[in-house]
C-alpha cells in the first residue's frame, strides 16, 4: 500500500487536455537526470564540465567536456530548459478554461506551492552548516583544487534567514547575488527566484488570447519575444513557452506540422529539418565555445541592449551569473518542436521513470545539492584523504551512495513538503472563497 492523502485533501484530478500533455512532465524528469549528473560531477570532477571554472585535467576529463558535457550535464542548457518548461506548462489550465476562477487559482496557488517546500529546503540546509560548519567544505576544495563550487555562505539568525527566504520571492535582478543563493548549497535557489518572476510574465499575457485573433497574436508574441531578447530578459524564453503551448492547445500545431509546408500544389516542406536545424545551430554554437573559442562565449551578450547599466550595448554584464543565450534558446526551441511533433519522443516521457522523476523535480532540485555537499563530500573526505583510496574509486564509490541516498531523501521530503504543499494550497484557495 503507497502513501495516500485523504480523498477530501487530493486535488481534482487533472483533465484530460492536460493528461494528454504529460509527456511535459516526463521531460522535467529528463531534466532532472542531468541536473543530479552536473551537480555531482562539478563537485568531484569539475574539469568534466562544460564552463565549469576548474579547465584542467587529466586528458580523458577533458574530452568528456568537450563532448558529453555539452549534451547531457550542461548547466545554462539545463535552467534555461527549466524556466521555458515552466512556462509552457503554468499557462495550461487557463487555456482549457478561460474563467476568472482559473486564473485566480493559479495566481493564488502559485506562490504558496513554491514558498513551502523552498523554505523548508532552505532551512534543512542552513541548520545543517550552522550546526557542522562549513569548514570540512574548504578543506575539501583546497585539497582537491576545485575552484567551480563556491562554500555556502553560513547564515547567522533567523531574521537574517527570514530575510533572505523573503527575498527569493522579491527580488527583479541580479538574483544570483541574493543572500539565499550563496547561502544554498550549489547556488541554484536563484532558478526559483525567475521561475516564480517569470510566472506573472505570462499570467498578465495569457490574459489576452481569449480575446485576440490567432493571427494576431502570434504576431504580438513574435514582438514580444524580439524585444525580450534586446533588453536581455527571460521574457523571451517565457512568452516562447506560453506561444508554443497557445499553438498546441489553441491552434493544432501537431496535425499541421506534420502536413508540412505547402510550397507549390505539388510539393509540401516537411517540418522537421527546421526543429533538427535549429538544435544542431544551437549545439554548433555551443561546442565552439567549448571545444575552440572559450574566450568567445560571452561575446554574444553584447549584442542586447545594456538595460541596468549603460544607455549602449550590453557592456557590464556578470559573466558569471546566469544569461538568457542564444544557443540555448535555438536548441530548446528545436527540441521542444520535436517533442510536440513526434509521438514516439512523448511516449518515450510518459514512461514511468521519467514520470516518477518529473512530478518529483522540484523536489529533487531542493534535496540532491544538500545531500551530496554533506554527506557525498564528507564520504570523499573519509575515504580519499583519511584512507587514502584512490581518487577514482572514491569518487564512484560517492556515486553510488548519493544515487539511492538523494532518491531516498527526495521521496521522504516530497511526501512530507512538496505534495502536502500543493495539498494546502488548493485548501487555502478554496477556503477563501467560502
Amino acid at each position: 500500500m503507497g502513501f495516500e492523502f485523504p480523498p477530501a485533501l487530493v486535488p481534482a484530478p487533472r483533465p484530460h487536455v492536460f493528461r494528454e500533455q504529460d509527456y511535459l512532465i516526463g521531460v522535467r524528469g529528463f531534466l532532472v537526470v542531468q541536473s543530479f549528473l552536473w551537480v555531482f560531477l562539478t563537485t568531484f570532477v569539475p574539469a568534466t564540465v562544460a564552463n565549469a571554472a576548474n579547465s584542467d585535467g587529466p586528458l580523458y576529463q577533458t574530452i568528456i567536456r568537450k563532448t558529453f558535457s555539452v549534451l547531457f550535464w550542461n548547466d545554462a542548457l539545463i535552467y534555461s530548459a527549466f524556466i521555458f518548461l515552466s512556462a509552457r506548462t503554468v499557462c495550461l489550465p487557463f487555456l482549457k478554461d478561460t474563467s476568472r476562477q482559473t486564473i485566480a487559482s493559479s495566481i493564488f496557488r502559485r506562490g504558496l506551492r513554491m514558498w513551502f517546500p523552498t523554505a523548508v529546503a532552505f532551512a534543512i540546509a542552513t541548520l545543517i552548516f550552522s550546526q557542522s560548519g562549513v569548514a570540512y567544505m574548504d578543506d575539501f576544495k583546497t585539497r582537491t583544487g576545485n575552484v567551480s563550487i563556491a562554500t555556502p555562505r553560513q547564515i547567522p539568525s533567523f531574521l537574517n534567514w527570514f530575510n533572505s527566504m523573503f527575498e527569493v520571492f522579491w527580488v527583479t535582478k541580479n538574483t544570483n547575488l541574493q543572500a539565499a543563493n550563496t547561502a544554498f548549497p550549489s547556488q541554484t535557489l536563484w532558478m526559483i527566484t525567475t521561475i516564480y518572476e517569470q510566472s506573472f510574465t505570462i499570467y498578465m499575457t495569457m490574459v489576452t488570447i481569449p480575446y485576440t485573433r490567432r493571427s494576431w497574436r502570434v504576431k504580438a508574441f513574435a514582438a514580444f519575444i524580439i524585444t525580450a531578447w534586446w533588453v536581455q530578459s527571460w521574457a523571451w524564453y517565457s512568452i516562447a513557452g506560453l506561444l508554443m503551448a497557445d499553438a498546441v492547445v489553441n491552434m493544432s500545431f501537431r496535425e499541421k506540422a506534420r502536413r508540412g509546408i505547402k510550397v507549390t500544389r505539388s510539393f509540401t516542406f516537411p517540418t522537421w529539418p527546421i526543429y533538427g536545424f535549429l538544435i544542431l545551430a544551437g549545439y554548433v554554437m555551443e561546442y565552439l565555445w567549448v571545444a575552440w573559442r572559450p574566450d568567445l562565449r560571452s561575446a554574444e551578450l553584447k549584442g542586447h541592449t545594456g538595460l541596468y547599466n549603460a544607455g549602449s550595448l550590453n557592456a557590464g554584464f556578470d559573466v558569471n551569473g546566469p544569461q538568457a543565450r542564444d544557443d540555448n534558446f535555438l536548441i530548446i526551441i528545436g527540441f521542444f518542436l520535436c517533442v510536440e511533433h513526434f509521438e514516439i519522443l512523448q511516449r518515450i516521457f510518459r514512461t514511468s521513470v521519467f514520470q516518477y522523476l518529473g512530478k518529483r523535480s522540484f523536489s529533487f532540485f531542493l534535496i540532491q545539492s544538500i545531500i551530496i555537499y554533506t554527506a557525498g563530500i564528507k564520504l570523499f573526505a573519509e575515504m580519499h584523504f583519511a584512507h587514502n583510496i584512490a581518487f577514482a574509486v572514491s569518487t564512484f564509490l560517492c556515486l553510488v551512495v548519493c544515487v539511492p541516498l538523494v532518491a531516498l531523501t527526495t521521496e521522504v521530503f516530497y511526501r512530507l513538503v512538496d505534495y502536502p504543499s500543493t495539498v494546502l494550497a488548493h485548501l487555502v484557495f478554496d477556503w477563501i472563497r467560502t
